[in-house]
């Protein structure tokens, strides 16, 4: 599947590719990655199938997201590549690793565990009160906003899930996730990552310190896939943890990457 993409920085760089998470799309990384592109690195950041500007398919697995990004830097010609993944892109990136070693300088991966996850319930709920809403029968993001307010508490949340409004035409908004297909495979989005071998280079494993995607029980599990890896923890920080604590995020992630 043909993905749509925003890149930062001069190629030749040592590239770093970031894989937003559910719900999210490249935009929500403008801001880190030409942080990073300042620092000398060529950063790519692409929506996923069924994300942002990229195109939608009944089929959504890793396995889907992992040919997708192959397909991805194969037809830009970008060799091995370091990846950073949060949540589900997160997933995407460590099963990635595990696919295409020889393509993965390293990984970064924010606030997600490669084991099952727990949270798959929560975000059905969410689905259902996206498609309960009806965003074509509204004329404006206003009056979507209101209508969201009512069902989703978490202000940052109802902020992240309006980023995925847009305008269909003069009179209709629409979302640009596909939440039908999302709905339907989100058992496929919570699964555990695929190993049956080992990733052989460094990993860094950042987790918000008032998150629980990343639970100490997961950490005998993350040094067995990962044997060369690190778990940081940023205090103060959810699962959002590169919006709600960007400086000392990139800290982190610039330190990885220099080595």
């Amino acid at each position: 599947m043909e993905l749509f993409y925003r890149d930062f920085g001069k190629p030749g760089d040592k590239t770093l590719i970031i894989l937003h998470g559910l719900f999210g799309m490249s935009d929500n990384w403008m801001s880190i990655a030409r942080l990073l592109a300042d620092k000398g690195f060529y950063v790519l950041a692409p929506d996923q199938r069924n994300h942002g500007r990229s195109g939608h398919s009944k089929v959504f697995n890793y396995t889907a997201m992992v040919d997708d990004l192959f397909e991805f830097m194969d037809a830009r010609g970008v060799g091995s590549s370091y990846l950073l993944g949060h949540s589900m892109g997160g997933k995407t990136a460590m099963q990635f690793s595990l696919d295409y070693p020889e393509l993965t300088d390293g990984l970064i991966v924010a606030d997600i565990s490669p084991a099952k996850s727990s949270h798959g319930s929560a975000h059905t709920t969410i689905i259902d009160s996206l498609l309960e809403i009806g965003v074509e029968n509204y004329g404006s993001r206003r009056e979507v906003a209101k209508a969201l307010a009512g069902i989703v508490e978490n202000d940052r949340l109802r902020m992240f899930l309006q980023k995925n409004l847009y305008r269909k035409d003069k009179s209709s908004l629409g979302w640009r996730i596909n939440l039908e297909a999302v709905r339907d495979n989100l058992d496929e989005v919570f699964s555990p990552v695929s190993h049956d071998t080992t990733f052989k280079k460094e990993v860094l494993f950042l987790r918000g310190g008032r998150s629980d995607y990343i639970p100490d029980d997961d950490i005998d599990l993350i040094k067995k896939i990962f044997p060369r890896s690190s778990v940081r923890t940023i205090e103060g920080a959810s699962h959002w943890l590169h919006a709600e604590k960007p400086r000392e995020f990139l800290q982190e992630v610039v330190s990885f990457l220099a080595g």
